[in-house]
């Protein structure tokens, strides 16, 4: 009989502990599909990397114009002036990696610095939302990650304790 409060006791208190948590999901990416701000950074980064692309079709066109120049008149070029013109192709082939690797490291800039304000407005929504609607957790499911977590204990002190850390 006694076993059978003490169970019926530990599944009320279970439940009751249980029903205080409350849980929810989002799909993020879902969520800045439908946000009319990331169309009009989407449109920017496009642009931009357009005319990144320009520019660079722009030096590849000077390349292959000095490649082609220097492979017509070879046969009529001095040694020195062979070497000069090997050295201004070798030049151009060098400025175009470098343009190539800073293209690309501003288009992630330029991405990153117009999402970031989208996303600091889709957290602070979520965290709203999770406020208001007294979430405990609120989970990403398009990523598995958490997006928001009420304020609570940080064991890892007691987690270090046991394990003698």
């Amino acid at each position: 009989m006694k076993k059978i409060t003490f169970l019926a006791l530990l599944s009320v208190l279970t439940l009751s502990s249980m029903a205080q948590n409350k849980f929810g999901h989002i799909d993020s990416q879902e969520l800045l599909i439908l946000m009319p701000e990331r169309k009009t950074a989407e449109t920017e980064v496009q642009n931009f990397a357009k005319s990144l692309e320009a520019q660079l079709g722009s030096m590849t066109a000077e390349y292959q114009q000095s490649v082609q120049e220097y492979q017509a008149n070879e046969a009529t070029y001095t040694d020195l002036v062979k070497q000069d013109k090997i050295a201004e192709i070798t030049g151009l082939e060098q400025r175009i990696q470098a343009f190539q690797q800073n293209a690309q490291q501003s288009l992630q800039t330029k991405e990153q610095e117009l999402l970031e304000p989208i996303l600091a407005k889709a957290r602070q929504a979520i965290e709203d939302v999770a406020t208001e609607g007294n979430y405990t957790y609120i989970f990403d499911k398009s990523i598995g990650s958490i997006l928001y977590a009420k304020d609570s204990e940080n064991v890892l002190d007691l987690v270090k304790k046991k394990l003698g850390l």
